[in-house]
């Protein structure tokens, strides 16, 4: 689907870190040390936040929503609709955004929606984003991420292979401005290759006892549950690298613009090794498009682009504006992107919780 919006801008970006956090050297004590060491080396693990037991998507989310209203950064009567996009919701229903609307005590008038995707959610919320303030005049709309999908790890003390993803959530404040440019956007699904990132036990195909047997050793002394993630890493990595230059290519082609008049190009983080290749395969600088996400907090799904924002850029988005690619990729399978001007932000900010 390609598709252009008018006069709509970012007027914040807030990240919100768990307080917990993992080294790479803490979670692999069990794997050869020659792996390991590959491993950090190659992909960039470094470090990763983690929500204490207990912590839900929602808790993450509720505490970014409450910094936002008492620092008036947005007022409740401005909210127009508030979309969640998460891969682990609090319960199946109600959901998150139903509960993020009614624990802050927004109007009825509210729209709530929870879009259940993660490498590319960003860009699909966005893109939702977008098609609701069609219709909202003067309100706002609050886009979330958040997963809590470590702490899972933590509670059944089970040992992913590789530990690379990080619990995070973000808040995205969007508005119409009428001073704003053009945004292109392009966006694709690739359902038949639904198989190489899935959680194959936890949602209605599989009874509830298929959640308790007993873990699998899936070499290098990794124990792992039913419901953890199978990822097929080599499928995946052949998917990035074959089908986002053919996205970007009819991106760029479809929006009428050149590469070179980018400023940044911030894309999904789910490791330097497969973001590093893609650079090289669409010729773009490396200066041009950060990296190191995944040393530093870990892979967290929709939030990472969010995140890269405000890591490397918070007072540089608040100053001026930038010409930006925003490209996601991954689970679905899914890809997207959106060339659209960011910049000249109320705020745009990480912040530590204490959950």
């Amino acid at each position: 689907m390609q598709t252009m919006f008018s006069g709509k801008k970012i007027t914040g970006i807030l990240g919100i870190l768990p307080e917990c956090s993992y080294t790479f050297e803490e979670e692999t004590q069990n794997m050869s040390t020659v792996r390991a060491k590959r491993l950090k080396t190659v992909m960039g693990y470094g470090q990763r936040r983690r929500a204490k037991k207990g912590t839900s998507t929602t808790d993450l989310c509720l505490y970014g929503m409450r910094k936002l209203l008492d620092e008036q950064y947005i007022r409740k009567e401005e909210i127009g609709a508030v979309i969640v996009v998460t891969l682990s919701p609090d319960y199946f229903v109600p959901h998150v955004s139903n509960l993020i609307q009614g624990h802050c005590g927004l109007s009825h008038d509210v729209i709530c929606m929870d879009i259940p995707q993660g490498c590319a959610g960003y860009i699909l919320g966005l893109m939702q984003s977008f098609m609701l303030l069609e219709h909202m005049q003067n309100k706002k709309v609050v886009l979330i991420t958040g997963d809590v999908l470590s702490r899972k790890e933590q509670e059944e003390e089970v040992f992913v292979n590789p530990p690379s993803g990080g619990d995070a959530a973000t808040i995205t404040i969007l508005e119409n401005d009428p001073n704003c440019g053009d945004i292109f956007l392009d966006m694709r699904m690739c359902g038949e290759e639904n198989n190489a990132l899935i959680y194959p036990c936890g949602g209605f195909r599989f009874e509830q006892g298929k959640l308790f047997e007993e873990k699998v050793d899936v070499g290098d002394g990794i124990l792992r549950e039913p419901y953890a993630l199978n990822m097929d890493g080599t499928a995946v990595f052949n998917f990035v690298q074959r089908e986002v230059p053919i996205l970007l290519d009819a991106l760029f082609a479809y929006a009428k613009k050149d590469r070179n008049e980018m400023d940044y190009f911030l894309f999904h983080q789910p490791n330097q090794f497969m973001l590093e290749k893609l650079a090289e395969k669409i010729e773009v600088p490396k200066e041009k498009m950060f990296m190191s996400l995944v040393e530093r907090y870990g892979n967290s799904n929709s939030s990472t682009i969010p995140l890269v924002i405000a890591d490397n850029l918070a007072e540089n988005m608040k100053e001026r504006r930038f010409q930006c690619c925003l490209t996601g990729f991954g689970t679905g399978l899914a890809l997207g992107g959106i060339l659209m001007e960011i910049g000249d932000m109320d705020f745009c900010t990480i912040i530590d919780s204490d959950l």
